[in-house]
C-alpha cells in the first residue's frame, strides 16, 4: 500500500507546464504569464497633479504662512489636456487631478489651501487666488515614471494574472498577453448503474454525480473540463469514450479501478498503456489508478482513475488531480494551506490509514476549531458539502479526540473562514 506522498510524487513527475497561448487580457485572469512584460513607456507619461488645485512656483508660496501671496490665474487645465501656458513668477494655473503639470510649475496647492471658496461666495471671478499655506516643493505632483519607467520589468514570467495585473497591462496599452494555457481535462464516469441528471431513474440506478463534481473541481483548479459522459461496463464502450478524450491533456475516470467483477476499466487501461493500480494509505479514496494510455492521436495521455464513491472520487482528485492541473498551469504552489487547530469531535481510524475527516473550520479568539460534519462514509457527499477543511488523523493513531490538536487541510481559504 502506497503512502500518500509516494503516490503524489509518482503522479506529479509526469506533469509539466503547458505551452503558452496569446489571449485577451481579461481571459488571462488566473493564468501564469509565459514571458516577461516590460514597459514601453513611463507611467505616468507626464508629471501630473495628484489634487484639484493650483499649479504654482514654489518660490511664490514659500512664505505663505506669514505672508499669503495673491497670484494671477492665467488659465485652467483639466485631465486629458496639456496646457499651452507656462507658469511664471506671480502666476498660477488652475489644475484638475490627473492633468499634466504645466511647464514652469513645480508644486500644486489644493483648493482648500486657497481663498477660492471665499471668492466664489462673494461672486468674484477666479482671475486671482490667495495662497494660505506654504507647502514643500513638489507637493501634490506625481513625477513622470513614478510608477513605472520605460524599459522596466513590470511583470515577470510566472506572475499569476489577477485584477491588479490586468490593470497594469491595460495601463501599458496591452490588449493581449502570452500565458500558460488552461489544461483540457476529460471527465468520464463509468458504470451500468449510472443515469445522467435530468433523466428518469430506473430501479437499481443512481444519478451520476461524479461527472459534475469532478468537472467542477477541474474548473476550481483552473482547468477546462470536457465531460465525456458515462461509459457502460463493456470493453467497446470504454474504448469509445477513451478515444473521445484523445486530445485532452488529462483523462480523469471514476469507478472501475477496484476489485469488483465488473471493474473493466482496469482491463481496458492495461490493454492501452502503462498503468499502475495502487492502494493508497488514505481514507477515503484507497483505490487509485494512474498511467499513460495510447490514443489515436499517437501521443500518451495521462489518466487518473478515481474511486467510484463520490466522496472518495473528490478526495482523490483533491490530492492528486488538482496538483497535476496546477503544475500544468505553471504554478509553483501545488498544495492547499495547512493550519493547526483543535478538534471539537472525535476522528476514528479503524484500519491504519491516514484519515481525512470532513470538518467545518472556524476561527475563534485566534484559534482554529474543526468540527466533524457528520457521518464520514465515502458515499455521504453532503458531509463534504458542509466541510471547508479536512482534519488529518495520522495512520498510526487509532483516533483523535475532541480537544486534541489536529492538522487541517483547508479546502476553502476565504475571508469568511479567516475572520
Amino acid at each position: 500500500m502506497l503512502e500518500v506522498e509516494d503516490a503524489f510524487s509518482r503522479i506529479i513527475a509526469h506533469f509539466h507546464p503547458l505551452e503558452p497561448v496569446e489571449l485577451p487580457v481579461l481571459d488571462c485572469l488566473g493564468l501564469a504569464l509565459a514571458e516577461d512584460i516590460t514597459s514601453p513607456l513611463d507611467l505616468p507619461p507626464l508629471a501630473n497633479s495628484a489634487m484639484d488645485g493650483y499649479a504654482v512656483l514654489h518660490s511664490d508660496i514659500a512664505d505663505a504662512a506669514e505672508k499669503p501671496p495673491t497670484l494671477s490665474v492665467i488659465s485652467a487645465v483639466a485631465a486629458g489636456q496639456v496646457s499651452k501656458d507656462t507658469v511664471t513668477p506671480g502666476n498660477a494655473i488652475r489644475i484638475m487631478t490627473g492633468a499634466p503639470v504645466p511647464n514652469g510649475a513645480d508644486t500644486v496647492v489644493p483648493f482648500e489651501e486657497t481663498d477660492e471658496l471665499e471668492r466664489r461666495g462673494r461672486g468674484e471671478a477666479l482671475d486671482h487666488i490667495a495662497i494660505h499655506k506654504a507647502l514643500p516643493i513638489g507637493s501634490n505632483v506625481r513625477p513622470a515614471g513614478e510608477d513605472v519607467s520605460a524599459g522596466e520589468l513590470v511583470l515577470p514570467a510566472g506572475t499569476i494574472v489577477r485584477p491588479a495585473e490586468a490593470g497594469v497591462m491595460a495601463s501599458l496599452g496591452l490588449i493581449t498577453a502570452r500565458v500558460i494555457r488552461r489544461p483540457v481535462v476529460a471527465v468520464l464516469s463509468t458504470g451500468d448503474e449510472l443515469t445522467p441528471a435530468g433523466e428518469t431513474l430506473s430501479p437499481g440506478h443512481i444519478y451520476d454525480s461524479n461527472s459534475s463534481s469532478v468537472a467542477a473541481a477541474v474548473i476550481a483548479a483552473g482547468g477546462q473540463p470536457r465531460i465525456i459522459g458515462i461509459a457502460r461496463d463493456t470493453l467497446e464502450d470504454l474504448h469509445r469514450c477513451i478515444d473521445e478524450a484523445s486530445d485532452a491533456d488529462l483523462l480523469v475516470t471514476s469507478a472501475g479501478v477496484s476489485k469488483g467483477d465488473y471493474d473493466m476499466v482496469k482491463d481496458v487501461l492495461e490493454q492501452r498503456g502503462e498503468m499502475n493500480f495502487w492502494s493508497v494509505r488514505m481514507r477515503p479514496a484507497k483505490p487509485l489508478a494512474f498511467g499513460l494510455i495510447r490514443t489515436d492521436a499517437g501521443r500518451p495521455l495521462p489518466l487518473l482513475g478515481l474511486p467510484g464513491n463520490p466522496v472518495s472520487a473528490l478526495l482523490a482528485f483533491e490530492m492528486f488531480g488538482r496538483p497535476a492541473i496546477r503544475r500544468m498551469l505553471g504554478r509553483d504552489l501545488l498544495a492547499r494551506p495547512v493550519v493547526e487547530g483543535v478538534l471539537t469531535g472525535p476522528i476514528f481510524n479503524s484500519d491504519g490509514r491516514r484519515v481525512y475527516a470532513r470538518v467545518e473550520v472556524e476561527r475563534r479568539d485566534g484559534t482554529w476549531f474543526a468540527t466533524p460534519t457528520g457521518p464520514q462514509g465515502s458515499n455521504i457527499l453532503t458531509s463534504l458539502s458542509r466541510a471547508n477543511g479536512l482534519a488529518i488523523c495520522p495512520a498510526d493513531l487509532p483516533r483523535k479526540d475532541a480537544g486534541q490538536a489536529v492538522k487541517i487541510l483547508m479546502l476553502d481559504w476565504n475571508e469568511e473562514v479567516a475572520q
